[in-house]
């Protein structure tokens, strides 16, 4: 099968280009050129900047494939160029969406058909991600467009470009530090890994039973957050040494009642409802997904740091006989693995001073 992967250099989109080739299929992959990738040399490369709608018309207008699997679509604009390019000459279109769309909900698991947040706490991202979806599903009905819609959540996986998931606690126990778990540790989460995703999204192309339709893509299992610690510290061979933030302190914390300065040796407390002062949505946002970091926590902007948070993927296993692989130990087993060879247990800078100062807070009041 010819297929055109929108991407394909960094981790998701890498991962999906491997497993095509694993497979037998002729690939071809288009982006900016900008990172050196070690692809197998049966590899097709396509040099466009998707901004520059005239360059992608040059470069794909001649251009045929059976599957075109995009990985790089993050605004409405980018999926109507390629309804534009591809409609009526390509089998199926792959969407790779985001589960951030999803509205916060007490009724889990949360399935493809759970309202979407298009509130004012959504932000840029997964706004457009819905805004591609709509375009698409519009495209489906009204003129056949062969879309499907794959929400990822939480992936895993060597090659991960957001170092402040699970890179960020693989170092926190192999230096000793103190792991911060919000509240008595109890919230549910849930992650996927990149290459259990990428056989999904192989197993669905050509597969006109998913067009038109969503499917969450993830792990298989859920766990805790004191779970979660322990799944990597076992992996690891290491201690956890584990300190609870009590609820009051991560309310106040993630309702900016309790603010750290940055850029100072100390921490130092602010207290805005004493001080009267306000904070912009952006810097809202920014303080909750630093907060989020403590233990991986999805969309921290919708979802409040002591909402469970899963999501079902049976549509993908009753549509296409998918199923997840990978356990929680294994997915930490296989990050780890790829640190080492890459020098990063060591070579890999992130910076812990906010989880210091939270820290110093619980230690003065103690």
């Amino acid at each position: 099968m010819k297929v055109l992967v929108m991407g394909g250099s960094q981790f998701n989109g890498y991962s999906l280009v491997m497993e095509l080739v694993k497979h037998g299929h002729e690939v071809t992959v288009l982006n900016r050129g900008r990172t050196a990738v070690d692809f197998p040399q049966s590899v097709r490369r396509l040099v466009a900047d998707r901004t520059d709608r005239d360059q992608v018309r040059a470069v794909l207008g001649g251009e045929s494939f059976d599957a075109v699997q995009d990985m790089s679509a993050y605004h409405p604009a980018d999926v109507e160029l390629m309804i534009e390019v591809f409609g009526g000459r390509i089998g199926h279109y792959i969407f790779a969406s985001s589960t951030v769309i999803y509205a916060p909900s007490d009724i889990l698991p949360i399935t493809e058909d759970h309202p979407v947040d298009r509130g004012p706490n959504q932000i840029e991202y997964g706004l457009h991600k819905l805004l591609c979806e709509d375009i698409l599903v519009d495209a489906w009905r009204s003129r056949g467009f062969p879309a499907s819609i794959v929400p990822f959540s939480m992936v895993f996986g060597p090659r991960n470009i957001l170092a402040d998931r699970e890179q960020r606690m693989i170092l926190r126990l192999l230096r000793g530090r103190p792991v911060l778990i919000p509240g008595d540790g109890t919230t549910v989460g849930q992650v996927g890994q990149v290459d259990d995703q990428s056989r999904a999204l192989r197993m669905m192309m050509l597969k006109p039973q998913t067009f038109g339709k969503r499917y969450n893509l993830t792990g298989g299992t859920y766990h805790s957050d004191e779970g979660y610690v322990d799944t990597f510290a076992d992996v690891l061979g290491a201690k956890a040494d584990k300190v609870f933030v009590p609820a009051p302190v991560m309310d106040d914390l993630w309702d900016g009642a309790l603010v750290f300065e940055e850029g100072r040796d100390s921490p130092v407390l602010i207290d805005i409802r004493s001080s009267g002062a306000g904070q912009a949505s952006a810097e809202r946002t920014r303080r909750l997904f630093r907060l989020s970091h403590l233990v991986q926590r999805l969309a921290p902007n919708l979802h409040r740091w002591n909402r469970s948070v899963v999501f079902s993927i049976d549509r993908l296993r009753t549509d296409i006989g998918w199923e997840p692989e990978y356990t929680l130990a294994a997915m930490v087993d296989h990050v780890h693995r790829w640190m080492v060879a890459e020098g990063l247990e060591h070579n890999l800078d992130l910076d812990f001073t906010l989880e210091d100062q939270i820290l110093a807070h619980l230690q003065d009041g103690a």
